[in-house]
C-alpha cells in the first residue's frame, strides 16, 4: 500500500491538489495520505498559538472532507519551516513508511515556498523519495 506525505497549508483542499490526490487514488485504491500542514509564520512568538490553531483548523477541515470522500488520511501540524516540518514528519512516520511526497504551493508570483525552493530542498533532503510539486492556479484564501 502506498502512503503519501502531502505538504500544504494555504493550498490544502485546492482543486489542483484534490485532482492530484484523486489521480493517486485511482492508481492505487488502497493508498493512504498523511497530511502535513506547516504553520504559516506570521511573525513573532506571541502569534505562535494562533498559527498552530489556524493550521489545526485547516487540517481538521481537510481530514473531515477526505473522510467524507472515503479517502484514508491522517495528519499533523508542522514547524513553520516546511523543510524542517517534513524532516520531523518523516522521522515520526519512518522514511520506509512513506512512498512519496506531494508538495502543494501557491502560484509562482505569490508563493514564498517557491521563492525559498521548498520543493527542491525537500527533494534534495530525501533523494530516495519521489517528490511531486503541484501548483494552485490561483491564490487561495
Amino acid at each position: 500500500m502506498r502512503r503519501y506525505l502531502v505538504v500544504a497549508h494555504r493550498t490544502l483542499g485546492g482543486a489542483h491538489l484534490m485532482e492530484h490526490l484523486h489521480h493517486l487514488r485511482e492508481e492505487d485504491p488502497y493508498c493512504r495520505f498523511h497530511l502535513l500542514v506547516p504553520r504559516h509564520h506570521t511573525g513573532g512568538a506571541r502569534y505562535e498559538a494562533d498559527e498552530k490553531e489556524a493550521a489545526q483548523a485547516v487540517l481538521d477541515e481537510m481530514l473531515d472532507r477526505m473522510a467524507a470522500m472515503g479517502m484514508g488520511a491522517t495528519g499533523d501540524i508542522g514547524d513553520a519551516n516546511a523543510v524542517l516540518a517534513v524532516e520531523d514528519a518523516i522521522r515520526r512516520e519512518g522514511e520506509g513508511n512513506i512512498t512519496a511526497i506531494v508538495v502543494s504551493t501557491l502560484p509562482r508570483r505569490t508563493s514564498a515556498w517557491l521563492r525559498g525552493d521548498i520543493p527542491g530542498r525537500i527533494a534534495n533532503k530525501f533523494p530516495l523519495l519521489p517528490v511531486t510539486h503541484v501548483i494552485a492556479e490561483d491564490a487561495l484564501v
